[in-house]
């Protein structure tokens, strides 16, 4: 019987494991990849680039049309003869005609201060900006697919910690009880041990809705259902090598000067930005042109006929040169330009202040990671240290030579310990991707 029991046990355990969707980091990125509505409207963003671009070529080119008229007339009125230039001639009453129509024509600018060559320009600037910009946000979601998937490790190994904390108050409250009723411990010592219980609990029911709020807000980002059930891998090891690899990559930085001067040639963000700046430079071509005379071609062909079968017989063509020359626009042209000025010197602002701020981010996310490192490797000794002292406290509580209060110390500190260290191991690997990041050296490629 116990045998039959045990199978269906292990079959609903099965079952429950199925349940719960297995997901890693690297599937968190690609899925974040492609559902990311921020990513959508930037893919929609540059195809309206790529169609601008289109647009500009075309305006290099002639334009050219097609047309056909059908006309049908009718007049009526009296019938009767009329001499006309010493000749009788006959009026019908009512007369009717029939004028069919074809032609084709074209229009051609040859010259328009070079406007049309500016937008061009500024079309391919347009384009590999957007194009830039798109990459940019696909670093950011994986950025921040990252940031979100440790966050939820981080909140999940406390909820561990704060687990065996309270498992290890309840052990401790059975053993100060028994000891109570041999009289080996006053009451006070268990009611004490009560409300440690206690505050265990809440501080559990704390980490676990702080676990189960983070998890929904990487579930959330990903653009999943929110009431799905996700068993969240952890793929940082916990031993010392990934904090060596660290301490390597911190070298390839020990010049921050060359670490900006790098993340400027890498961040995409940056490169987008300057080709933003020469569009505007190219805009303010594009409206100067408003300056200039405008020579412009056109050429027609025609032909008119009272039936279709006569259409064609006879054909009427012309070809055509027109020089619009601006004299006075109530000043529209001096607008355009103003604005287009003002608009390039917005882009250098902003791209000076995006240099300045690559700088401050790489420069403060280098030294907090410098210190992350040192906090995770103090963090992990005070837990050894903690530990030890817990263990001495509780030998010495149990032989009665320690106090209570002493051992409620030593335990709290353990926890505490515990839960810094943890905090700081995912702050330490934050901040290693942070610096990727602000390096502009993230590689979303290998996610798509």
């Amino acid at each position: 019987m116990r045998f039959y029991i045990s199978l269906l046990m292990i079959f609903l355990l099965s079952i429950n494991a199925r349940a719960q969707k297995s997901l890693s980091l690297n599937d968190a990125i690609k899925i974040a990849l492609q559902k990311n509505t921020t990513l959508a409207k930037n893919v929609a963003n540059l195809s309206a680039t790529q169609s601008n671009l289109k647009a500009a070529y075309g305006q290099l080119l002639p334009s050219l049309g097609a047309e056909g008229n059908w006309r049908w007339d009718r007049s009526e009125g009296p019938s009767g003869t009329f001499v006309q230039g010493g000749t009788l001639l006959f009026r019908s009453g009512n007369q009717e005609s029939r004028t069919y129509q074809a032609g084709a024509s074209t229009q051609w600018t040859l010259f328009n201060g070079l406007a049309n060559f500016a937008a061009i320009s500024r079309g391919k600037n347009d384009l590999e900006s957007a194009r830039l910009a798109l990459e940019r946000v696909k670093q950011d979601i994986v950025f921040n697919t990252i940031s979100y998937y440790y966050q939820v490790l981080n909140a999940k190994q406390v909820l561990k910690v704060r687990e065996d904390d309270l498992a290890y108050n309840r052990k401790n409250l059975e053993i100060i009880t028994e000891r109570n009723k041999l009289g080996a411990v006053t009451l006070a010592d268990v009611y004490a041990q009560q409300v440690n219980v206690g505050n265990s609990e809440l501080a559990l029911i704390q980490a676990k809705n702080d676990a189960d709020t983070y998890q929904s807000q990487l579930i959330t980002y990903l653009g999943l259902d929110v009431m799905s059930e996700m068993n969240i891998s952890d793929p940082i090891e916990t031993d010392t090598t990934k904090v060596f690899e660290g301490e390597q990559f911190l070298k390839q930085f020990d010049n921050l000067r060359a670490a900006v001067d790098e993340a400027l040639n890498n961040r995409l963000d940056y490169k987008s930005a300057q080709y933003r700046l020469e569009s505007a430079y190219n805009g303010i071509t594009v409206a100067k042109g408003g300056y200039y005379p405008v020579l412009t071609n056109s050429n027609s062909f025609g032909s008119t006929a009272g039936s279709i079968s006569e259409l064609f017989n006879s054909k009427g063509y012309s070809v055509g040169l027109s020089l619009n020359i601006p004299i006075f626009s109530g000043w529209s042209t001096e607008n355009n330009v103003e604005y287009s000025v003002v608009t390039a010197k917005t882009r250098e602002i902003e791209l000076t202040e995006l240099e300045r701020q690559i700088k401050i981010d790489l420069k403060k996310t280098y030294l907090d990671f410098q210190a992350a490192q040192k906090r995770l490797d103090v963090s992990a000794k005070n837990v050894l240290s903690a530990l030890q002292n817990r263990e001495i406290e509780q030998e010495k509580y149990n032989i009665g030579s320690g106090t209570f209060v002493n051992l409620l110390l030593a335990s709290s500190n353990y926890t505490l310990a515990l839960q810094t260290n943890i905090n700081n191991r995912f702050d330490f690997y934050r901040l290693k991707s942070q610096l990727e990041y602000y390096l502009g050296i993230i590689d979303f490629t290998k996610f798509e």
